[in-house]
Order: structure tokens, then sequence, then C-alpha cells
């Protein structure tokens, strides 16, 4: 919560878990993973660039990232100057 508290601590998901679940499995989900969900040649490339690999930092600190750059179909929409 904002205030801090974990609520359900036993229900959480690993950052990888979670990433996938708006990614690939999201993609999935609506019979689109031949042209979402994943970075590949022919799909489309609609992305965000962070500071940080969401990967490599602790739990707590994922608030903090910070999007550099977005793209929408391979083209940038935003650049952090």
């Amino acid at each position: 919560t904002r205030a801090g508290v974990v609520l359900g601590p036993e229900e959480r998901l690993s950052v990888t878990d979670a990433l996938r679940g708006v990614t690939a499995n999201a993609a999935y989900q609506y019979f689109e993973e031949d042209r979402k969900g994943t970075i590949r040649a022919g799909k489309r490339a609609d992305l965000v660039v962070l500071d940080r690999n969401p990967l490599d930092v602790p739990a707590e600190e994922l608030k903090n990232l910070r999007v550099l750059a977005t793209i929408k179909a391979g083209e940038p929409l935003y650049r952090k100057e």
C-alpha cells in the first residue's frame, strides 16, 4: 500500500512473472502472441526503456524506476531530456 503495508505477502509474484504477465502472457490471452508480447523480428515494437533493469533492483525500489523512452510500433513517442 502507499503506507508501505504488505498485503497478502504469500500472493506475491516475482518481477519476472509480473513482467511476463503484462507482456507475453497478456498477448497469448488475446491470441496476439504472433505479433505482440515478446521482442522478435516481425512483431510490433511497443516498449519502454527504463533507467535500470527491473530484474536487478530490490523489490522495494521498483517504484523508483524511471522511464527514459517509449516506443510504439517502432516509432519513438517519448524521450527523457
